[in-house]
């Protein structure tokens, strides 16, 4: 991951779908500790992947957090 994309909250365009602990601490500019922390608490759910438990977390939830979360796809009732 380059410093470029992950050196702030301006810089979530190119995001990579799933985050590790240490990329969203870097963007959010937290603890690892503090995400490892908020997952407990259920405010940014981690997925968890391979056989160890490791810890990814999606783009959305990220910018969830930040008050930046994409519009959901809501269908469009208007025909």
């Amino acid at each position: 991951m380059g410093e470029e994309t992950l050196s702030g909250v301006n810089n979530y365009q190119h995001l990579p779908d799933l985050m590790t602990v240490k990329e969203v601490a870097k963007f959010l500019r937290v603890s690892p500790l503090t995400i490892k922390r908020w997952g407990k608490k259920g405010k940014l759910a981690p997925i968890r992947i391979n056989s160890r438990g490791d810890r990814r977390y999606t783009k959305e939830a990220v910018l969830w957090i930040i008050g930046k979360a994409p519009q959901s796809n809501i269908p469009n009732d208007n025909y």
